[in-house]
């Protein structure tokens, strides 16, 4: 089995041909022009990330609050990771990098702010 994906490794969006096995398993890219675009690809077809960016309402500011996912999480688990988000209680002062959901959806990965607000 064959599926095209555009590669977003980098700037050029390669049309990579991903050939998988009967079982699903990778076998092959072609059409990539950069090691990276290969890596994606697999990566893709096999256990697809995601960054989650999102804003949250903070008590005491009328600005909201930017915050990501500190690492890619499963593909699969966007909308419960916003759901979680969505929960988030913050008050000021906000640092970047202060954690304000832990260990979201189980996934190991943190809820970071991305801005200062005081």
């Amino acid at each position: 089995m064959e599926r095209i994906i555009t590669c977003i490794g980098c700037p050029m969006g390669c049309q990579i041909t991903v050939t998988l096995d009967e079982a699903g398993a990778f076998q092959s890219a072609k059409g990539n022009t950069c090691k990276r675009g290969a890596e994606y690809a697999k990566d893709e077809v096999t256990n697809p990330t995601r960054m989650v960016t999102s804003v949250i309402a903070v008590e005491g500011s009328k600005q909201p609050l930017c915050v990501k996912t500190a690492r890619f999480i499963p593909k699969e688990k966007i909308f419960d990771c916003l759901k979680e988000i969505r929960k988030a209680k913050v008050t000021l002062p906000v640092h970047i990098g202060d954690v304000i959901v832990p260990n979201v959806c189980g996934t190991g990965i943190d809820v970071i702010a991305t801005r200062h607000l005081q």
